[in-house]
């Protein structure tokens, strides 16, 4: 899927972008948490039943984990994305659940050009994860390294 490039210069304070939808199946919840969180409400639909959650979850790293790549899929471009020099605040605030069907809505919080090194800035974001009932089940404070747009020849 093509998309056009959003450089540095096209994202402004208050921008927001809202996309994606990703079914958590209970067989990839297992399957992720096996690998990489095998607490007992991840991976044991039993188990979870008598935890604090009621029931199976999702590991909020795999909700992470699914939220970037919907955003690789519909929010970021190969031209103009650098990476990011880290993430400030995350938060798992409702229990993802097997069924549940996630999207995505990011809201740029401020754009700072880097003084350093000026083909690039770095634009610090507000994204959350909303589920299908329209619940705040993740929030992540995060930053990117955007290109600045080439200087015509």
């Amino acid at each position: 899927m093509s998309r056009p490039t959003r450089w540095f210069e096209d994202v402004t304070a208050g921008d927001i972008a809202e996309f994606g939808e990703h079914l958590m199946t209970e067989a990839d919840v297992i399957a992720f948490a096996t690998a990489y969180d095998p607490q007992p409400f991840h991976i044991d639909a039993d188990a979870a039943q008598d935890s604090i959650f009621g029931g199976l979850i999702a590991s909020g790293w795999h909700t992470g984990s699914v939220v970037m790549r919907m955003m690789v899929d519909h929010y970021l471009t190969p031209e103009s994305s650098l990476g990011s020099p880290g993430v400030d605040e995350i938060r798992w605030i409702v229990p993802v659940r097997p069924g549940d069907r996630l999207r995505v809505r990011i809201t740029v919080l401020s754009t700072v050009p880097s003084r350093s090194k000026p083909d690039r800035g770095i634009v610090h974001s507000l994204t959350e994860v909303l589920n299908q009932k329209d619940q705040v089940v993740m929030t992540l404070k995060g930053m990117g390294m955007i290109r600045r747009r080439p200087m015509a020849a």
